[in-house]
């Protein structure tokens, strides 16, 4: 329904004549979403009831978005809508019972964990965008499998520390090793990968997860200092980490400078920097009350766009010019009623291993939407990492689903089991 209604607002605000193919899109997605309502009921009928309207509002404006600034992107994007609507029912019907079973299988997703986090690494399968090893390729087939691994992660963890809580907790120094270990692979993770955004997720969870399951400061302390060591230590021996802080510290200069795109002097905005400014100029065009769907300016007189990346990393940049800084906000805010619900679900949660796997997904949703839109924004150094739901990407929004299944297990566990 959300996603009907997103396209029907596209063409009403390009003042053009709905077509039947569009209004036969409209309503597959239409019956797409109400199934999936459907499967919710049947399987979790006690979960939270905002948690499946908000992906779906979320999925529906950044499939308006990206229709209307890349209608062929468009199709793709609901082709992949329609795969994770799809596992996202696989996952509730096979786990409905009792999915405290995947903690018994927690070091087989730990390993599994690692193996994704590698693919990109290696020469067959990895695949090199913009600079960053993060994707893998299988003939015409591209996908991000960091972001599968991310959820795969957060399973070996919410098992590894509800065993291991105890032991944790009481802070001596050889408990210290699966922090070292985790910070380890962590920044090998972002040497190989070129991915300071990826390595500050992966670790940002990691300390959020041992927070909740020890209750102590010190190791998020302790953590984060280890983190800035090592990302100074590869900024340091990594051009391009190097050349993504100096986009993010100097976007502009009065001065040209080398242009490692072309090898030729040239200012830093018209080369390296060009999308985060155009991006920038993109948000203040927006104002606070935006141009009006559909009457955003993302291309020159001769087509080409102003913004690479529109519909994927700056997306929100997109959205910001079309609905202005109330619209911005708005969207901003619906994220945070997510992760609000979310973490409602883990503060709800009886056992431990449900508490930090409720945690441990929010917590990742939520930080992967503060690197993407910080980076945007100049708060942070600019990443590849997606806007959950809104941003287009087959891997992105089939693991997001996913994501969302399992908020949805925990929750429908707690509050059955606090009517009892």
């Amino acid at each position: 329904m959300l996603t009907a209604i997103g396209f029907a607002s596209v063409y009403i605000a390009r003042q053009e004549v709905i077509s039947t193919a569009s209004l036969t899109y409209a309503g597959f997605f239409f019956l797409l979403y109400l199934a999936a309502h459907l499967v919710a009921r049947y399987t979790v009928p006690f979960a939270d009831p905002y948690l499946l309207p908000i992906a779906g509002l979320l999925a529906a404006i950044g499939l308006t978005e990206i229709y209307r600034l890349q209608p062929d992107d468009a199709f793709k994007q609901g082709v992949w809508i329609v795969v994770a609507v799809a596992l996202f029912a696989l996952t509730l019907f096979l786990l409905r019972y009792d999915y405290r079973r995947l903690e018994t299988f927690k070091y087989l997703f730990g390993l599994t964990a690692i193996a994704l986090l590698v693919l990109p690494i290696l020469p067959v399968f990895g695949l090199t965008v913009n600079g960053a090893r993060l994707w893998v390729h299988v003939g015409s087939l591209r996908f991000q499998p960091g972001e599968v691994a991310k959820i795969a992660l957060i399973i070996f963890l919410a098992g590894y520390m509800r065993e291991k809580r105890e032991v944790l907790a009481q802070g001596r120094p050889k408990d210290w090793g699966p922090l070292l270990v985790i910070w380890v692979l962590a920044m090998l993770v972002l040497l190989e990968t070129r991915d300071l955004g990826g390595g500050l997720l992966y670790f940002g969870i990691f300390l959020a997860m041992l927070y909740v399951a020890t209750s102590r400061l010190a190791y998020v302390a302790a953590g984060l200092g280890l983190f800035i060591i090592g990302a100074v230590g590869v900024w340091k021996v990594t051009p391009h980490v190097q050349e993504r802080v100096t986009i993010w510290l100097h976007p502009w200069t009065e001065q040209k400078v080398q242009c490692p795109l072309n090898g030729q002097l040239e200012l830093r905005q018209n080369c390296e920097s060009f999308q985060l400014v155009k991006s920038l100029y993109s948000i203040g065009n927006g104002g606070y009350g935006g141009t009006g769907l559909g009457k955003g300016t993302f291309t020159n007189i001769d087509g080409h766009s102003l913004i690479p990346g529109s519909t994927t990393d700056f997306i929100f940049s997109a959205i910001s010019q079309e609905l202005g800084l109330v619209g911005a906000a708005a969207l901003l805010l619906v994220y945070m009623i997510f992760v609000l619900r979310g973490m409602r679900t883990a503060l709800l949660a009886q056992d431990g291993f449900s508490k930090l796997l409720a945690a441990g997904l929010t917590f990742g949703f939520a930080l992967q939407t503060f690197i993407i839109v910080g980076g945007i924004l100049r708060l942070i150094p600019l990443t590849g990492i997606t806007l959950p739901f809104v941003s287009y990407g087959g891997s992105s929004v089939v693991a997001n689903f996913v994501l969302l299944a399992g908020l949805l297990l925990v929750s429908n566990r707690a509050n059955r089991e606090a009517l009892r």
